[in-house]
Formats: C-alpha cells, sequence, structure tokens
C-alpha cells in the first residue's frame, strides 16, 4: 500500500525520485524518504507526512549522486514517524532498502539478529531485512539480498543500494509489484508504471521470486536460486498526459467524466452487433473449459466486490452458471470445496489485491480454473490466472474507484454474454443485449449531465451523518456501491442495503434526519421498490431516488430524482452508479474533505 522508485543512470538521481514519489502519492501513504549514494556513502532523509513535508528538509547539495532509491510508506509494522519511514539502512549505515509488503516471520527474524548484537531503531519489519542483509554483505550485494530473502517468508517488493556499489540497485519482488522502466542509459527501478512514463514506456515486470540486478549499462534478472532468466520488454499501455489532471480540480471529477469513453474503450474491438457475438482473446484459449462450467466463484474487495455481485447477477441469467461472489479477504481462511468444474474470476482494479491475491493462489492449489479481471496490464493478478479480460480504463489515480467499477461491470457483462452465446442464449437475444451494451457510453454521457443537480442535492444534505441506500436485484449491489463511495471520501457513516431487508431493523434508523438513497429504475422488481419508498416517507425519511426517465410516480414521491434513459435491467447499474459517484464527489468537497486521497486509504491495497 505504498511506493518505490530508484534511479540508476547519469542524471541527479534526487530530482527523479521525488517526482516519481508524487506520481506515486494517490496510492496512500503516511510518510516518505530518498537515499542517495554520494562519493563513497550514503545520504538519506526520511520523514512522517506528505512528500512536501520531506521535500521541505532535502539538502539537495549534499545529495548529489547519480543513484538512488525512494519510498512512500502506509504503516503496518509501527506508527507514522520519521524513524520509522523508509529508507531503512542495516547497522554499518552502507545498505539502505526500500520495501512493500509484509515480512510475516519478522518477529522471529528480529531475535536472531538481537541475540547477534544486531541493535534496532525502528518498529518495522523493513528494517530486519535489510539487517539481515547487511549481515550477510561481503561484498556482493546480489549475493546478500538473494541468501536474505531465502529466510523471508511474507510478501515484498524491494529496492536496495549500497555505499560501496555505487551505480548498482538491486530489486526483488514476491506477492507485490516491482518493475524497471528500460531508457537510454538509464533505469527506473518502481512499483507502478505511473512513475516512469515521464522517462520512457519500456518496461519489464519481475515475477515472484525473480531478483535484478540494475546498472546504467543494463540489468540482468536471475531466480533466488540464482537461475537466469530472460525478459521481454513490455510498453506501458497510456502516457503520461493521461495521469495529468486535464484542467479538473480533482482526479475522481475527472476519472467520473472519462466513463463514457473508459467504457467505450472498454468495449472496443469486442462486440460483433452483427453477428451477435464477443469477442474476448484473453479467454479465447480456456472457452472450453469455461463453457461446461458446473460452478463460478467471483472474488473481490470493495468497490470490486460489488462489481463481482453485480457478476452474479448476469452469470445466472444471461449465461445460466451458478454463481456465487465472495469476499476475497474471507475465502482463503475456509475450507471452500472447489470440485471439478469449477471457474473462479478475480476481480481488482490495481491487479495487485493481497487479499485478491491470495484468494486466487488458494483456488488454484485446489484446481479451478482462474481468470482475472483487472486495468494494470502485467500486474500480479494479470500474470498469475489462467487468462482473463483487461478493462483498458486507463490510469486510475482518485483513491475511491469510479471508472474502474463500470469498467468492470462491462467485462462482467460481456463476459456472460459471451458464455451465455455458448451455453442457451439465442443469437437474436444476443445480438439485442450487446446492441443496448454498445449504447451505454452515449448514455453515460447523458447521466453525467447531471452534475449540476447532483451538487445542489449534495449541498442540501452533507451535513446530515447518516444516509441510506436501497436498492434491489441488479441495483442492490449498486446501493452497497453508493454507500461506500460517500463513506469513504466524504466521511459520512452511510450503509447500504437490499431494500426488503430494511424492515428487518434498519427501519428503526429512518427519521427526518436521514437522507434515503432509493435506486428505482423501472425492473421486474419496481412495484415492490415503491412499496420500500413509501414505508420510508411515512417516517419522514428524505427519499433522493434514481429513477428511469419519464417516471412521474417516482417524482410525486421523492423530494430529488435523478433521472437514467430506459435500458435493460441486466445494465441498469452502469447507468445508476453514476449519479451516486457524483452525489459522493460533491458531498466530499463541499465537507472539505481531500477527495483524491481519502484519509487511512490507499489505492492499492498490497497487504492483509
Amino acid at each position: 500500500m505504498c511506493g518505490i522508485v530508484g534511479y540508476v543512470g547519469k542524471k541527479q538521481a534526487l530530482s527523479i525520485l521525488v517526482e516519481g514519489l508524487k506520481r506515486l502519492d494517490y496510492r496512500g501513504y503516511d510518510s516518505a524518504g530518498v537515499a542517495v549514494a554520494t562519493n563513497g556513502s550514503l545520504s538519506i532523509q526520511k520523514s512522517a507526512g506528505r512528500i512536501s513535508v520531506l521535500e521541505a528538509q532535502l539538502d539537495v547539495e549534499a545529495m548529489k549522486g547519480t543513484t538512488g532509491i525512494g519510498h512512500t510508506r502506509w504503516a503496518t509494522h509501527g506508527a507514522p514517524t520519521d524513524i520509522n519511514a523508509h529508507p531503512h539502512l542495516d547497522a554499518s549505515g552502507r545498505i539502505a532498502l526500500v520495501h512493500n509488503g509484509i515480512i510475516e516471520n519478522c518477529d522471529a527474524l528480529r531475535r536472531y539478529l538481537s541475540d547477534k548484537g544486531v541493535k534496532f531503531l525502528s518498529e518495522t519489519d523493513t528494517e530486519v531485512l535489510v539487517q539481515l542483509i547487511g549481515q550477510a554483505y561481503d561484498g556482493d550485494l546480489e549475493q546478500a539480498v538473494r541468501t536474505s530473502l531465502l529466510d523471508v517468508q511474507g510478501t515484498y517488493g524491494i529496492a536496495v543500494i549500497c555505499s560501496d556499489e555505487p551505480g548498482v540497485i538491486i530489486a526483488a519482488g514476491k506477492g507485490s509489484p516491482v518493475l524497471i522502466g528500460v531508457g537510454k542509459g538509464e533505469y527506473i527501478v518502481a512499483s507502478s508504471d505511473s512513475a516512469i512514463v515521464e522517462h520512457t514506456t519500456q518496461v519489464i515486470y519481475l515475477e515472484d521470486g525473480e531478483i535484478a540486478k540494475v546498472t546504467r549499462d543494463g540489468f540482468r534478472t536471475t531466480t533466488l536460486g540464482a537461475l537466469p532468466v530472460t525478459k521481454q520488454t513490455e510498453e506501458v499501455e497510456y502516457s503520461l498526459g493521461q495521469i495529468e489532471l486535464a484542467g479538473y480540480e480533482h482526479y475522481m471529477a475527472k476519472e467520473i467524466f472519462e466513463q463514457p469513453t473508459s467504457v467505450e474503450n472498454c468495449l472496443r474491438g469486442r462486440l460483433d452487433l452483427k453477428g451477435g457475438h464477443v469477442h474476448l482473446g484473453g479467454i479465447r484459449d480456456s472457452v472450453r473449459e469455461l463453457t461446461h462450467a458446473h460452478r463460478i466463484i467471483l472474488a473481490g474487495c470493495g468497490t470490486a466486490w460489488h462489481a463481482a455481485l453485480v457478476g452474479e447477477y448476469l452469470f445466472e441469467e444471461l449465461a445460466r452458471i451458478p454463481t456465487e461472489t465472495e469476499y476475497a479477504s474471507e475465502f482463503r481462511y475456509r475450507n471452500p470445496p472447489i470440485e471439478d468444474g469449477t471457474v473462479m474470476i478475480a476481480i481488482s482494479q490495481s491487479g495487485e489485491t493481497a487479499d485478491t491475491l491470495a484468494a486466487l493462489e488458494e483456488a488454484q492449489q485446489r484446481g479451478a480454473l482462474c481468470l482475472g479481471v483487472v486495468n494494470v496490464v502485467g500486474s500480479s493478478i494479470a500474470r498469475k490466472t489462467d487468462a482473463g479480460v483487461y478493462l483498458h480504463a486507463g490510469p486510475e489515480i482518485g483513491v475511491a474507484s469510479t471508472k474502474a467499477f463500470t469498467g468492470q461491470l462491462t467485462v462482467l457483462a460481456m463476459m456472460a454474454a459471451y458464455l451465455g452465446r455458448r451455453r442457451h442464449l439465442s443469437q437474436a437475444a444476443c445480438k439485442t443485449f450487446l446492441e443496448a451494451l454498445a449504447r451505454i457510453p452515449g448514455q453515460i454521457a447523458q447521466v453525467l449531465k447531471l452534475n449540476d443537480d447532483a451538487r445542489q442535492v449534495a449541498q442540501t444534505y452533507c451535513n446530515h451523518e447518516n444516509w441510506l441506500y436501497l436498492g434491489r436485484g441488479y441495483n442492490y449491489p449498486v446501493a452497497l456501491e453508493g454507500a461506500l463511495k460517500l463513506k469513504e471520501i466524504s466521511y459520512i457513516h452511510a450503509e447500504g442495503l437490499p431494500a426488503a431487508e430494511m424492515k428487518h431493523g434498519p427501519i428503526a434508523l429512518i427519521s427526518e434526519e436521514m437522507p434515503v438513497v432509493v435506486i428505482a429504475p423501472r425492473g421486474e422488481q419496481y412495484e415492490k421498490i415503491i412499496g420500500n419508498i413509501e414505508a420510508v416517507r411515512a417516517r419522514g425519511g428524505r427519499v433522493i431516488a434514481v429513477a428511469t426517465e419519464g417516471d412521474e410516480t417516482i417524482q410525486r414521491l421523492a423530494e430529488h430524482v435523478f433521472y437514467i434513459p430506459d435500458v435493460p435491467e441486466p445494465l441498469q447499474p452502469l447507468l445508476t452508479v453514476i449519479p451516486l459517484q457524483l452525489l459522493a464527489y460533491h458531498a466530499a468537497v463541499l465537507r472539505g474533505c481531500n477527495v483524491d486521497k481519502p484519509r487511512n486509504l490507499a489505492k492499492s491495497v498490497t497487504v492483509e
């Protein structure tokens, strides 16, 4: 849940490190630091707080050097203090290390090192690792890292430098992403490609258990067992311009308004409207197993879990395959039966979510076919799954996911139609569905015109501290997602529910002080949701509704209505979620919250 950047080349490293850390600060962090190899020693500066605090403390003249590493930390072991910030040094002060992940056996290693006389300065598991490397170092940093990692249990993405070996960075990864940007006479080690795109679009990704020795003249990759590994350079699929604000006040606003384009990009080249077919090249080699699947498990966390819930409805209705949705964070700690014909689909924006990776590995170990639905090309989930489908939504910087959610819904809709056509769905029915899906980008653009209305509604209710979100069927997960968006960026308590569950307890909460957001477009349960609205009104609740265009009944019952175009029920979540994103965004802005970097949250949750 933090960021790594390292540089080796001919330029001064410090400015590149700081710029790279700024590119990564959307991931969430509470401290930052840099270390540069300078004249036979290491110059290090680190501090709790934002990168701007670190910048104010930097002595540029004292930190001249062409090799360095930097880090933004999200605290796990130890509070966010100057001492606990990365980089950490070994006892000799010659070796500096930055680390993402968790060393699970750090207590045992700490005792071992303490018995050898090592004195620890911090509370972190990371210092344990650098001290271990320091003990193993005898003039060969690469070998010291290799030897030490053999004793480590847990996850790590690391970059290491040593004053005795200027011009060298050692990088390694297991369960936490590490990539190397390949430039002309320079290389950038990072945890995300957003840190490198200003300098190069050529990148290689380290697989679990691989180590890279990087110098200005090139790099070599090996396994922990010292076997050579040949890596292929890949092209980063987005540009620096795509991660700039482009005139918007916040990344979240930019990404909300990018959704017509991001969904269009997700669909591009995949729909055959004339023939009524879907083309998904990423799962083509697994089509036979998928077509004959007896059960699908959808796994995700947070927003991805909400997308999975919609996917459950889609796969059961369109493909007629029994489907269940699992919290990835719970799946690995159960003893789930995985029988023949089981398919797991792991859903993650970043492709690095630790809980989802763990669930995926558990399912793979038990013999399930595992697919990925991710946005980041080359991410851990993308590399570890048997097959998968990319969102092609472009970089999502705001911590609160918006366009990745609609991208996930779009991919799941295509996958369900893809399998449905091969199992029981007629060509005509599939064609009708796909034609409706193809119209969604333009309809999202239409719903985005409600932005000013959403701002006005948010202004009316943003000081109310408890909200309720209700939905039925396909729109129950949208209620959950709307509530999550509101609470994660505006810090308003919000609860999402299937509307029928309101009467089983939560109705006791409803009063004149409670805004109740009801997702109520026309569909099979329309009359039921009208009854739920009546029950809310009878208890004084203030109804904010999302409804189908032309619905006069809803207009009479609700204080505020956001109207969406009439679309098939399985596609409604792609439109009903848009007003809820706008509502959450404006509520957070009006309350003076940091929209893109909400407190305590990180974009990529790479720890359990």
